[in-house]
């Protein structure tokens, strides 16, 4: 009995460790993010988005649940990739982009995640406290949806809001 106790033991040590050095990091701590921002910003205005900057770490586990979330829904991925172009800004003791983050009006000061709109030329249009988005120890659809809706280039254009004739 001993023997298979150490065994199971070893087999779960083993298997823990090997996903986290397996597992795709969504934030890289030496990503140079202002060259990566600028392309994101390149893109958005190639396909008619926004940016979409989600601020956390490797180390935070509501950003990686909410990467979970956002991908295991085919609506709100859907969502995602039709108004916008994600980008994982790193916040990290490797590096903290603490530029970057003054330049958007220290984001930091709602916790991780944090999400950061940038419209079509790099403007900083909204700052979103992931609190809000939360339920639980996962997240809420209809926030997310609600969020997403709001913030995306239709939302905020003046032409859908003109009276049709």
């Amino acid at each position: 009995m001993k023997n298979y106790l150490t065994l199971t033991l070893f087999l779960f040590t083993f298997q823990f460790v090997w996903s986290q050095t397996t597992e795709h990091k969504l934030y890289d701590p030496s990503a140079n993010a202002e060259n990566d921002i600028e392309a994101a910003v390149k893109k958005a205005q190639q396909e008619n988005k926004h940016v979409l900057i989600q601020i956390g770490g490797n180390w935070c586990k509501w950003c990686i649940e909410f990467n979970r979330f956002c991908k295991a829904d085919a609506q709100i991925d859907s969502l995602l990739n039709a108004d916008f172009v994600l980008y994982h800004l790193n916040f990290s003791k490797e590096n903290k982009n603490e530029k970057l983050l003054t330049q958007y009006g220290f984001p930091q000061r709602f916790g991780f995640p944090v999400f950061i709109i940038l419209d079509e030329k790099g403007n900083r249009i909204h700052t979103q406290n992931s609190s809000y988005l939360e339920e639980k120890a996962s997240y809420n659809k209809t926030r997310i949806m609600e969020f997403l809706k709001q913030w995306n280039r239709a939302a905020l254009s003046a032409e859908t809001y003109q009276n049709k004739k």
